[in-house]
């Protein structure tokens, strides 16, 4: 039950991510996405092979069979929505724009969470909810890193001046790498964490902040 709850969630809040990068896209004028048919909500059609089921397995089935054998970390993708950049009036602006799409879905997702929980009792359902807004948050942000091809990475791009923001673009062949060594290598090898530890502080002001523009009374709350 623990694991559905952690799930469903996380496909949620990664297909409507996915899908709020292509509807950007198109409301600049891009039917790329359209087009190959990613405006969808089902969730097979972003499955990455690589980035949804290999890395996350290989994770999973590390983590468990060694010490401490428990899931502490997980980390994965789904397969990118197809941009035609060339298609809109400004490439760089109009890429910013589609990125920060993403992660703005996951914080709109997170703010209906938060209504919802005022209105369900069940411990189930706040469990689920509860998930639901942490995956979203954890979502959104994590994708704000300035790392190409997160999609802060792509924000700077397109905000950088031209110079500063193709030598910013070549990250994004050695994006992913970086990624996992700062969030999985470097933690186990030196007990230095900076973007764990960076989510554990914004993490609890997300949270607040969610709850409060839901228009919950943060004093005395049970979710705090």
């Amino acid at each position: 039950m623990e694991l559905a709850l952690a799930i469903v969630p996380a496909v949620l809040a990664i297909t409507l991510h996915e899908a709020a990068h292509g509807y950007a896209a198109l409301a600049l004028g891009d039917t790329t996405a359209k087009d190959a048919g990613r405006l969808s909500l089902n969730p097979l059609r972003h499955v990455d092979r690589m980035g949804t089921l290999i890395v996350p397995g290989f994770l999973l089935v590390t983590q468990l069979l060694l010490p401490p054998h428990r899931v502490s970390f997980m980390f994965g993708w789904a397969k990118p929505v197809p941009i035609g950049a060339w298609r809109f009036k400004d490439p760089r602006r109009g890429m910013a724009i589609v990125a920060v799409a993403g992660p703005a879905m996951n914080f709109f997702l997170a703010w209906l969470g938060a209504l919802a929980v005022q209105q369900v009792t069940n411990e189930i359902a706040v469990q689920f909810l509860f998930y639901f807004i942490l995956t979203n948050l954890v979502l959104g942000l994590f994708n704000l890193l300035p790392i190409p091809p997160l999609d802060g990475g792509r924000v700077v791009v397109g905000l950088l001046p031209l110079e500063l923001a193709r030598v910013w673009a070549q990250l994004e062949r050695y994006g992913i790498l970086i990624v996992l060594g700062l969030v999985f290598l470097l933690p186990r090898l030196t007990d230095y964490d900076p973007v764990g530890d960076a989510l554990n502080t914004v993490l609890p002001w997300a949270f607040k902040t969610i709850f409060m523009l839901a228009g919950h009374d943060l004093h005395g709350a049970r979710y705090f």
